[in-house]
């Protein structure tokens, strides 16, 4: 049974791999369940987060991939295996050729680390990808010519923004903040004002269903249910679109403070084609309601949301190998 090329982004929150031919074919959260005891994995991806705060002590949940960047190499290793495998099947006789997404300040020793769990996973051949580069591929837009395009990628746990040309990254900006900054600023706010401890699947479900960054004429409300703080008893409290404004406006001001560093940073003449193509926004981030009218009300630049803008960044890094292989992209994979 013949094997394809695959492409993985390699993300904080979520695994995402494409399958040249078939697409995206997997997206599971990047978590791993660990029994100390045994010192085994007991399970990888959904199963694992499924288990979140259902286990009994000696079984915890891990991020082997914190901010981007490998955390855990063991762990990692073997999870890789695990997506390799099911993305491919077991029946597959020769190895993959394996495309993977990093960080575009990603280190040396960082990238060593991604492409010696890759290997040691079953790669025939591992490709490093910028993941500004596979952003911008995924999103459709064509970065070989000698024009700027800004590309805005916010993952779970980093934030980029690139001008981008002649298939390289002229200017760049990462910060450590993502979705999962912004459902912990819902946990500290909900927590602070209303005397609730809510959990981290509770945020993101806020954060999806009434978050904005931007304020709504019409404020969208939500019950939810948590934890008393006092009395350590289940209670419910409905709150609203602006709860969630005012607890993610300092995570996303730091954000914007790196949207204006790499504007300020921009060559002339690629600012006036930013201008005139404006900033497309990748990542899971990029679904924040209201986003990208805060963008646009703090840099007058217009916005876009990419057609698929959690998956831009995996496709980008699946299609990289088809572009090397015909020419294009030589030179971007590191």
């Amino acid at each position: 049974m013949a094997v394809s090329d695959i492409g993985i982004d390699l993300g904080t929150s979520s695994i995402l791999v494409y399958v040249n031919g078939k697409g995206v074919v997997l997206k599971e959260p990047s978590i791993v369940a660990y029994d100390r005891d045994s010192d085994k994995i007991k399970a990888i991806g959904e199963e694992a987060r499924m288990m979140l705060g259902r286990t009994p002590g000696n079984i915890v949940s891990l991020r082997p991939i914190q901010r981007g960047v490998v955390s855990d190499y063991r762990v990692t290793e073997q999870m890789l295996r695990y997506f390799i495998q099911k993305a491919t099947g077991r029946l597959s006789f020769r190895k993959p050729r394996v495309s993977i997404c990093v960080p575009n300040d990603v280190t040396e020793v960082e990238r060593k680390a991604v492409e010696d769990a890759a290997y040691q996973a079953g790669a025939r051949e591992v490709f490093l990808v910028k993941e500004p580069i596979a952003g911008a591929i995924g999103a459709g837009i064509d970065i070989s010519r000698p024009s700027g395009n800004m590309i805005m990628d916010i993952g779970g746990g980093t934030s980029c923004v690139s001008i981008l040309s002649i298939n390289g990254i002229v200017v760049s900006k990462s910060v450590k903040l993502g979705g999962d900054d912004l459902d912990e600023s819902i946990i500290r706010h909900i927590k602070t004002r209303y005397g609730l401890m809510i959990g981290q699947q509770a945020a993101e479900e806020i954060k999806q269903h009434i978050g904005t960054a931007y304020e709504r004429p019409e404020k969208e409300t939500m019950e939810i249910n948590g934890r008393d703080i006092v009395t350590g008893l289940p209670r419910s409290v409905r709150i609203n679109s602006e709860d969630t404004r005012e607890a993610m406006k300092e995570c996303l001001s730091q954000i914007l403070d790196a949207v204006h560093s790499v504007l300020e940073r921009t060559p002339p003449e690629l600012a006036s084609d930013v201008v005139s193509r404006g900033i497309v926004l990748v990542g899971g981030g990029a679904l924040l309601g209201g986003l990208g009218e805060l963008i646009e009300s703090r840099t007058g630049v217009n916005t876009i949301v990419a057609e698929d803008p959690m998956l831009s960044v995996v496709i980008g890094t699946g299609r990289y190998m088809d572009l090397m292989t015909a020419g294009r992209g030589r030179g971007d994979e590191g």
